[in-house]
């Protein structure tokens, strides 16, 4: 476990969504202020404004991912996507479900129906395993990060 996936885990306990929560615990290496971070972040959680489908935590991953890595330059978006492949085969393989699809991970069949969601209480997240994805999600790109330095990108 790395500090990032302390914050992250911590984060997301202030009441967070996962993205938000990963984004967070990277924001001195973007440059970014915690509210930007927490705005920018803001619409991933709940895989995607809660339609259940691209977990948060990865979402994070990625929008971090691009932050430090990304360019402006077209011809170099392959480069990038190729990483976030590799990271999405990481977090699949890592997190004991196989899936970086939200509801998926929740073990939902249908999105939840409802936009109002459940009271989130300690025994809700008992039920979830939000608070280790998005842990497990930080370390893995904590991991990426100290074996790619950006100036060899």
């Amino acid at each position: 476990m790395s500090t990032y996936g302390d914050r992250a885990y911590a984060a997301f306990f202030k009441g967070y969504n996962c993205c938000q929560s990963v984004v967070v615990a990277f924001v001195d290496e973007m440059g970014m202020t915690e509210k930007q971070a927490l705005q920018i972040s803001a619409g991933f959680g709940g895989g995607f404004g809660r339609l259940r489908e691209v977990c948060g935590a990865f979402s994070g991953i990625t929008l971090v991912l691009g932050a430090l890595y990304g360019s402006d330059d077209p011809a170099k978006k392959t480069e990038l996507y190729t990483e976030v492949q590799a990271l999405a085969a990481e977090y699949k393989a890592r997190n004991g479900r196989g899936s970086m699809i939200c509801k998926e991970l929740l073990g939902l069949k249908e999105p939840e129906g409802s936009p109002v969601a459940s009271p989130r209480t300690p025994e809700y997240y008992k039920k979830r395993p939000c608070p280790e994805l998005c842990r497990l999600a930080a370390d893995i790109l904590a991991e990426y990060i100290a074996a790619h330095p950006r100036d060899k990108m």
